[in-house]
């Protein structure tokens, strides 16, 4: 079985990313931190999460992020399962960060979008049911299977 381990971002400003993530995921701790050289540019790395999943930060970053109301190719968003989405906005509310804009409204999940410092959309989730079909509700047109693209 295949699993995510990790997404590499390039940042603004690690502090600043940090206490983003941190708020989200008190649980996660920094793993490792170090400098290197990336194409003749000095740059510091650090990697947040636990022992099976984490993001690494890269700092030096530069421009801006992509707007995330076009259609640019690019990241859109990336999202993370909680047990308790209310506490979740809580802290990153507490943290001063605001919600971008609330999911919808559906009898098997809630989720919500925060946009962190550097412009990266992120999607909180929490699911109120254990049966796949119930937390994924999918239009039977769109529904691919088996290597099939629509």
């Amino acid at each position: 079985m295949l699993h995510l381990e990790h997404i590499n971002l390039v940042v603004n400003s690690i502090p600043k990313t940090l206490k983003f993530y941190q708020a989200a995921f008190p649980h996660w701790r920094i793993r490792g931190r170090d400098t290197q050289i990336w194409y003749g540019n000095a740059r510091q790395w650090l990697h947040f999460g636990d022992d099976y999943q984490y993001l690494t930060f890269n700092d030096g970053g530069t421009g801006a992020n992509r707007d995330l109301q076009g259609n640019s190719v690019g990241l859109a968003h990336f999202a993370f399962v909680t047990q308790n989405l209310e506490a979740l906005i809580d802290r990153l509310k507490a943290a001063g960060f605001e919600r971008t804009k609330s999911g919808e409204v559906l009898p098997q999940r809630k989720n919500t979008y925060f946009v962190d410092p550097n412009g990266f959309e992120v999607e909180f989730v929490e699911y109120l049911s254990d049966i796949p079909q119930e937390r994924n509700t999918y239009q039977e047109s769109t529904h691919c299977s088996q290597g099939v693209t629509i």
